[in-house]
This record gives C-alpha cells, structure tokens and sequence, in this order.
C-alpha cells in the first residue's frame, strides 16, 4: 500500500510491485530485456571519470524559469493556467534548438475528462539510445487554497529547462537526449491513492501515458537511463536515495555529488517513493528519482511558494546531474561491451 502522495511504507512493497510487473513487461517487450530493476543488484564500480568541472548550469536562469511558472498561478492538469505554462517551456525548449513535440491525449479523472500533453524535446545523439531526463510540470488542484508549486512541479520543471539547454550548448551528444515534462502526475483527489480505481490510479497519468506510447512505437528499449527530478529546489535542500531507483544510477550520481563537495545535499538515508519514474520501471527501464519529499515541511500547502526555493538548491542539482551524465554513458556502454 503507498501512503499518500508518493512516500512508501516500506521498500519491500514496492520491490514485490515490481517483481509482479516486470517479468510480465519483459515478456510483453522483448527489446527491454537488456534494462533490470535495482532489487537484488549489488552496487557496481563506478566509472574513474573526475566529475566535470565548471559545468554550464545557471542556477539564476533556472530559478527564473521557476519564477514565471509561479507568477502564472495554479498550474493544475487541463486548465488554461497549465497551457500558458506550457506554451513558456515549449517557446524556451525551441530557442535551444531542440526538436519540440507535444502528445495530447484525453484520459478520465475524478473531475471528468481532461486534456493533458506532454512535451518532449530531443537533441539527436550519435546513437540512437536515449537518455531521458524528465520532470513533471503540473500543480496539484486544491479547491481549498491556492497552490502554486514552487517547489512541488515548478523547480524541476525550472532545472530541467536550464539542464536542457546546457546539454544542447555543449553540441552533439554521444546518446540521443529527451527532455521529457509529464502532464498530471498529481492526483485530482486529496490523496495520492484516495480515487484509484484497479489499473487506472488517479495520478502519473503522463508518464503512464508516455511508457504506453513507446510500448505501441516499439520504442521503449531505447531508452538506456532516466533521470526524474521532482521537488529538488528547497533552500533547504537535502535529497534521500529513492529506494526505489536503479541502485547503478543512484550509486554514480551520489559519487559524483561527494566529489563535487555535495555530500551533505545528496545524504546516505533513503527513502522508497512513488512517482513518475514508476511506470518507466514497471516497463523494464532503469530510473532514478531525484526528490526531497519527506524532507520538506510546505508540501502540498498553500505555503509552497517562491520564497522557498533557492537558486543555489537548483544549481547543485543541476551540476551534478551534469556531471554525472558521461559517467552514466560509459556505465551503458561498458555494459554492451563497446
């Protein structure tokens, strides 16, 4: 049983999930097969790279980029607020030279149909493998005040924007890129889980989508890393290992933050969380989840507000993440053996 919007009571509940839905993923897809799931892997020697220094991450730009989503307003799923958001990072996106595509689909909610699109931005790579990283971009929808998710949608939605267009200056990448924003990953009820219905939960219904798009391309098998950043721009900042997550990827990134002198961000405790990159692993692909959500006391309150995020917080993932990248190329190409 999850509790709540996306922290899990136990890291056992989530491998058995798991357990129960790849093998029949793997059997479903076949070119997936090569991607496992982090339950009962040891963590692998990490690749001997010194973490790049003087990565091109504007921690000012990116918290800009949070800054125009809030003075928008509420940002939930289907509503005018969201569209406008989105026209923003679609506009942002195009200006990097990034291929910008939009996939609206309809799905039924608690409130009715809506109106939902998810972006993707792909900066085309000498191979044909992809490395995904990803945010969602949607608030949660309160009747009772006003959310504006500064941090809770709004900094990842801002980092990702500034790690899109710092990985399209640095010029052709060995892997193709996808910059992916998930619609409605928030639940249209109170709770996380309090309007689930069986296969057909009231919440990730972007990225829910997107796995359901790639399985009907036969094109979920290119996707070797993704990376899921949500709630990572608090002033505050301390990020747990989502138990959860592909422990390779976790390994790599918390290395890299240790030797860039971000240990005390990204600390040794742990915490097993639902969120968007669930579908991806359900499908066979290896995720990591970036995400402070026990950790931070205004979520979900009308308090999740700009003054809350800090520039500095969204420069040290954005760094990072940077870094950490050629890290994680070489760990997929070391293991098909090129």
């Amino acid at each position: 049983m999850l509790m709540n919007k996306r922290l899990n009571v136990s890291r056992a509940t989530i491998t058995l999930m798991l357990s129960i839905f790849l093998p029949l993923t793997f059997i479903a897809c076949p070119g997936s097969s090569k991607q496992t799931n982090n339950a009962g892997t040891q963590p692998a020697a990490l690749p001997s790279q010194t973490p790049q220094a003087g990565v091109a991450f504007d921690g000012e730009r990116a918290f800009e980029h949070v800054r125009k989503q809030v003075e928008i307003g509420p940002r939930p799923a289907g509503s005018a607020e969201l569209a406008r958001a989105r026209e923003y990072i679609t506009g942002e996106l195009k200006s990097y030279g990034l291929k910008v595509v939009e996939d609206e689909f309809h799905p039924a909610t608690p409130q009715g149909e809506k109106k939902m699109v998810n972006i993707t931005a792909e900066l085309a790579g000498e191979s044909s493998e992809v490395v995904m990283i990803s945010s969602h971009y949607d608030t949660k929808f309160f009747k009772e005040f006003r959310f504006v998710g500064a941090n809770d949608g709004g900094s990842s939605t801002g980092a990702l924007l500034e790690l899109a267009r710092a990985v399209a200056s640095k010029g052709k990448p060995r892997f193709t890129y996808w910059f992916a924003f998930f619609d409605g990953e928030e639940a249209f009820c109170r709770e996380w889980d309090e309007c689930n219905n069986s296969g057909s939960p009231d919440n990730t219904y972007g990225s829910r989508h997107y796995v359901e798009q790639l399985k009907k391309k036969n094109e979920l098998s290119r996707i070797r890393a993704m990376i899921l950043l949500d709630m990572i721009g608090y002033k505050n900042l301390t990020i747990p290992r989502d138990d959860v997550s592909t422990n390779w990827i976790n390994d790599i990134i918390w290395q890299t933050a240790r030797e860039m002198g971000h240990g005390s961000t990204f600390i040794e405790s742990a915490e097993a969380v639902e969120d968007d990159h669930v579908p991806f692993m359900q499908a066979g692909v290896e995720c990591v989840d970036l995400i402070q959500l026990g950790g931070y006391p205004y979520w979900h309150t009308a308090e999740d507000t700009l003054d809350k995020v800090s520039a500095g917080s969204l420069k040290t993932v954005g760094e990072v993440v940077l870094a950490s990248l050629p890290r994680i190329e070489q760990r997929i190409l070391s293991r098909r053996g090129t």
